[in-house]
């Protein structure tokens, strides 16, 4: 394979991202992994199919510790100077388990593991039954009949904050403050991040300060109980809460946003789905797989050569796993581009694969199940608002999910 140079590599921007999967099906034909670059400029070996998604996505020779490759002198050769490596490397939030590699991801993953379990979770489901009932309360309180509502702005993010923001301990009138924070950590470009980032990492301190004078029985408080030897640093403590209020927000966010806007274009699909409610779990799977919320994985680097998909990868290569792209393979499964809400489960990567697959999983899960459970069973002449072509896409490369999504209720 011919190794063109940075300038000549076909772009993954949030254009691209935008209507991926015409793109994504010319990668899969041509081959499993091909060299792209990114919108900030860094080469990349991006793997759009399946099979070989799954093994990047566990293969001990791709290094989740970025920090480490800027130590080598990776980033510097391939970005020089630039703010992309000091956002990556150098920000105070990055120190955390989605970052690390063993043994110290086993070390994070273990302390934070329990607060995620299946059983813990379903303990939560009458809390988040209540969350979700109000919230819509509140849209047909504020939304004359035949108008339309944001689903987004007034349901699909204040569900999972709310949720998160309770787990966390974090009092109900900074979780609006903590939502525009984290959008803009999500974004391409902007350039308020560094600042974003400085407060965001004072917040948390604050916040875990006054948990250890005064702990209650949330994750925090859990987490500053651990003996001090098994324990987390201040910094970890940090990283850690803004990697859960990140990680449990926005994978549902996108979840109940993309998987609406299926069921709004598959009416047919919705109306079998409400008289037959029992399948909400199995929808929630084919949702997450046909519209996967994060388009790609996050970045890895090639710590020792490997060969995936017939391509060799040199050590300090970057790899990313397109996720989107791995979820339709038509390898993996039948009639791939096409949403079928009775398709047994059968191994999508929306949750990733290895040991990084995502702890908070049965959370998102369980928060869709309630959430489309509750639209399908309360409005019945649920449709959209705006020709679906009008939707707009955040401006992120790694999040999927629109912008606002206007919906006529009833």
């Amino acid at each position: 394979m011919t190794d063109l140079g940075a300038s000549d590599l076909p772009v993954m921007d949030a254009a691209f991202l935008s209507n991926p999967y015409p793109h994504y099906a010319k990668l899969r034909e041509a081959g499993a992994v091909h060299r792209m670059r990114g919108s900030n400029g860094l080469r990349m070996w991006v793997v759009s199919r399946y099979a070989e998604a799954r093994e990047a996505l566990a293969h001990p020779a791709l290094s989740k510790d970025i920090s480490r490759s800027h130590e080598l002198g990776y980033l510097q050769r391939e970005l020089g100077d630039s703010s992309f490596g000091h956002r990556l490397t150098t920000w105070p939030l990055s120190h955390h388990m989605l970052n690390l590699d063993p043994p110290e991801h086993t070390r994070l993953r273990k302390l934070a593991s329990s607060t995620f379990t299946a059983g813990r979770v379903q303990r939560l489901r009458p809390r988040i039954e209540q969350i979700s009932l109000r919230l819509l309360d509140e849209i047909e309180r504020t939304t004359p009949p035949g108008e339309p509502a944001d689903m987004i702005s007034a349901y699909a993010e204040p569900l999972p904050v709310i949720v998160i923001g309770e787990l966390l301990g974090l009092p109900d009138e900074d979780l609006p403050q903590l939502r525009e924070w984290t959008a803009v950590l999500m974004s391409n470009v902007d350039p308020s991040f560094r600042k974003v980032t400085k407060r965001i990492a004072r917040y948390f301190n604050d916040v875990i300060d006054a948990k250890r004078e005064r702990p209650g029985t949330d994750l925090i408080s859990g987490l500053l109980a651990v003996d001090d030897d098994g324990g987390l640093t201040q910094v970890e403590l940090v990283s850690m809460a803004f990697m859960v209020l990140v990680a449990g927000h926005e994978t549902t966010l996108s979840l109940i946003c993309n998987g609406l806007r299926a069921l709004l274009n598959h009416p047919h699909q919705g109306a079998a789905l409400r008289a037959d409610p029992a399948g909400i779990p199995r929808a929630v799977e084919e949702f997450l797989r046909f519209e996967a919320p994060l388009s790609r994985s996050t970045l890895r680097y090639v710590a020792a050569e490997v060969t995936i998909g017939g391509v060799t990868m040199s050590e300090g290569d970057y790899v990313v796993v397109l996720i989107g792209s791995a979820n339709r393979d038509e390898g993996a499964f039948d009639r791939a581009e096409e949403l079928d809400l009775k398709r047994r489960p059968s191994g999508h990567l929306a949750f990733g694969h290895g040991i990084h697959y995502c702890l908070g999983a049965p959370l998102a899960r369980l928060e869709g199940e309630i959430a489309f459970g509750h639209l399908l069973s309360r409005y019945p002449d649920l449709r959209p608002a705006v020709p679906d072509a009008d939707l707009v896409w955040r401006d992120s490369t790694l999040v999927h999910s629109f912008e606002h999504l206007p919906v006529i209720l009833r």
